[in-house]
């Protein structure tokens, strides 16, 4: 893919917006209705976390401990993943891009916070690989959606790197076992529940460097914006210069007949062991 650029508006329906996001387009939607709802409920709780640190949640961070910070995100992020008011948030997203919930099925919301300095935590370098998320148990056929918090400048996000969609890179993604991960710490999935897990843990990572010349991608982006992009892209956090934190709230997202029947977005190089999908929370509400 050169000269890659960010798609604007999605097509109209299911069936072709997920064979645009396996060929590899990259959708920056503007703010939507359900979006800016999502934006307003987690900045809420966000603000009942912090609010009592700093009127400026973006500096909070840097005014609190750092066991007092991971104490407080840790409890967020576990709502924010757990709960039904947001599981119903991830619904009316996904109705709104023309998904039919009886055939969808996903990983629920993750708040992601990129502190100013992070990079320099040892803790925290997983956060800082670059990565395809299909290295982590996903299918091919995964569907990855991001929405910040906040308005963000583009050296504040993340980048791609398009042409790596169709280009191995070299990695040790055969280490991971979903199923051994779990099995292991399920409170992995949410994050922040352990402070040491990021030393203990193995993530999947590049074993060799990205092209020099590859072509990089990257965004600047406002409040309640919706990226969406297949999870075979290989993409990277920036590290966050500055006492400025970033968040960003994600979740993931797949058809579940074209998981089933292995349709999706090219194989290039993960060699990742189990699947995540039989955790998923599935698109349409329990009955009864």
């Amino acid at each position: 893919m050169s000269g890659a650029t960010f798609t604007a508006s999605a097509p109209a329906g299911a069936d072709a917006l997920l064979s645009a996001l396996y060929g590899g387009e990259l959708f920056h939607l503007g703010a939507s209705a359900a979006s800016r709802r999502l934006v307003d409920d987690a900045r809420a709780l966000l603000r009942e976390a912090l609010g009592d640190v700093d009127d400026d949640l973006r500096l909070a961070p840097a005014r609190l401990p750092g066991d007092e910070f991971f104490r407080r995100m840790g409890a967020l992020r576990r709502r924010l993943y757990l709960g039904e008011d947001f599981h119903e948030h991830l619904r009316a997203l996904v109705v709104e891009l023309g998904f039919d919930l009886d055939r969808v099925a996903f990983d629920p919301l993750r708040l992601r916070i990129i502190q100013g300095g992070g990079h320099h935590n040892p803790a925290a370098r997983a956060v800082y690989y670059p990565h395809r998320d299909t290295w982590y148990g996903h299918p091919q056929s995964l569907v990855v959606g991001w929405i910040p918090l906040d308005d963000l400048r583009e050296e504040e996000t993340f980048v791609f790197f398009p042409e790596y969609l169709r280009r191995p890179a070299p990695n040790d993604s055969e280490i991971f076992d979903y199923d051994a991960w779990v099995r292991h710490g399920w409170s992995l999935k949410i994050g922040w529940q352990d402070p040491e897990a990021g030393l203990r843990a193995r993530y999947p990572q590049m074993t060799g460097p990205i092209d020099p010349a590859a072509e990089v991608l990257g965004f600047a982006c406002g409040a309640g914006d919706r990226i969406l992009f297949a999870g075979a892209h290989l993409h990277q956090t920036r590290a966050q210069i500055g006492e400025r934190t970033r968040y960003s709230l994600d979740f993931r997202l797949v058809d579940l007949a074209d998981a089933a029947a292995g349709r999706g977005a090219p194989n290039v190089d993960s060699r990742a062991r189990g699947s995540a999908v039989p955790d998923y929370v599935r698109g349409a509400p329990p009955h009864g």
